[in-house]
C-alpha cells in the first residue's frame, strides 16, 4: 500500500479519510493551543499593569530562568524535546517583556485625570 505524496487524488479512501481524522485532531489542537495562548497573554498583560503602575522592570530574569527550567522539565515527562520547549517558551517571555515595556511606556505617559 503506497501513496502519493504529490497530492490526494490517488489515495486509498481508507489512508484519505484516516488522514482527515489525524489533521482535524492536529486543527482541534491548533484551535487549543491558540486559546491557551490568548489566556496566558491576558494574565501577562494584567502583570504587566501591575508592574507598571509599581515601577517594576518589564523583565524578570530570576522568574524567566525557573521557567524555562521547570517547561524542560515538563517537556521531558511528555517526552518533548526540551531545546524546543526552552525555544517556544523564549518566544513568549520576548513577546511578554515586550507588551510589558509598551504597558510601562503608556502608563508613564499617562496624563492624570482631573475629577
Amino acid at each position: 500500500m503506497t501513496t502519493s505524496n504529490t497530492g490526494t487524488g490517488d489515495m486509498q479512501p481508507e489512508v484519505r479519510q484516516e488522514l482527515e481524522r489525524l489533521r482535524d485532531s492536529i486543527d482541534n489542537i491548533d484551535a487549543a493551543v491558540v486559546h491557551l495562548l490568548a489566556e496566558r497573554f491576558k494574565a501577562t498583560q494584567q502583570v504587566g499593569r501591575l508592574k507598571a503602575v509599581h515601577q517594576l522592570p518589564p523583565a524578570d530574569p530570576g522568574r524567566e530562568s525557573r521557567q524555562i527550567e521547570r517547561l524542560r522539565r515538563l517537556a521531558e515527562n511528555a517526552k518533548l524535546d526540551p531545546a524546543f520547549a526552552e525555544k517556544f517558551l523564549n518566544f513568549i517571555i520576548a513577546e511578554v517583556i515586550r507588551h510589558h515595556e509598551r504597558i510601562a511606556e503608556d502608563t508613564a505617559n499617562a496624563q492624570p485625570v482631573d475629577d
